[in-house]
């Protein structure tokens, strides 16, 4: 049996405003078994907090600020490592601006260290112009996560990704990637919930970001066909996941690994 879970939140747990029972079935029970898990999100635009409460009054589901580690703690821990320098230039809303300068970060438009670039719902053509200015002169260019589509009610909507992917082709650079399938925040994800990685799995809708984060990285995974990937493209993937489930109600905890 899994001694703890790492697991994506929308797709998987929500879809944009719309809650997936399923889910929350999921979460409670391993709450009722005292299961350790941990929500490891590439959304980077709200805090821990914001998460939290967001899932608890919109979802019905009581978890601790705690049980969240987003890409953007992880690119503040990545950052804190690099010690290339404390000045950033951030594309992202407040989930990532508020939370890397309440570490100590200090911001810069014109000659940051960091141009880091996440989901921005209000980005203009302008702060695209500061980045790729910025990077051009040198700065560190961070993609907090590489998701091109967001999972919503409404369909798979403009992710992160492609944002990135702008700044990329303007400057002819590369990104660091932070979040998922990357191993920095599977790494730092382990570190937090303090197992082993033959000892969790990883939980998540998407292929391309959630499973491949543990197919990367030695770690279990379990694809739930509720969001990104669809049921009609798992014959043909790269990799196949430890399990496919249409839902997470299917799901037996008393699963032995394969």
């Amino acid at each position: 049996m899994y001694k703890g879970y790492l697991i994506d939140l929308d797709g998987t747990i929500y879809r944009g405003q719309e809650p997936i029972l399923a889910g929350k079935n999921f979460v409670d029970e391993l709450k009722r078994r005292n299961l350790p898990f941990l929500f490891v999100t590439n959304n980077t635009t709200r805090s821990p907090e914001t998460v939290a409460h967001r899932l608890k009054h919109e979802f019905d589901i009581d978890v601790a600020p705690e049980t969240v580690y987003t890409a953007t703690l992880a690119t503040i821990d990545f950052m804190r490592a690099d010690k290339a320098g404390n000045k950033v230039f951030v594309i992202g809303e407040a989930g990532l601006i508020d939370l890397i300068l309440a570490a100590g970060f200090v911001w810069e438009e014109e000659n940051p260290d960091y141009v880091v670039v996440g989901l921005d719902n209000n980005v203009t053509y302008e702060k695209f112009v500061l980045a790729t200015l910025a990077i051009q002169k040198g700065a560190t260019f961070i993609g907090t996560n590489p998701d091109k589509n967001i999972p919503t009610e409404r369909g798979l909507l403009p992710g992160a990704g492609s944002l990135i992917s702008l700044v990329e082709t303007a400057t002819q650079t590369k990104p660091i990637f932070i979040g998922k399938p990357e191993a920095i925040i599977m790494d730092k994800a382990l570190e937090k919930i303090g197992l082993a990685k033959e000892d969790v799995i990883m939980v998540g809708d998407n292929y391309e970001t959630d499973i491949c984060s543990g197919l990367n990285n030695g770690i279990d995974t379990l694809l739930v066909l509720s969001g990104f990937t669809k049921k009609s493209e798992v014959p043909n993937l790269p990799k196949a996941p430890t399990f496919v489930l249409d839902s997470l109600d299917e799901w037996d905890f008393g699963d032995l690994k394969k």
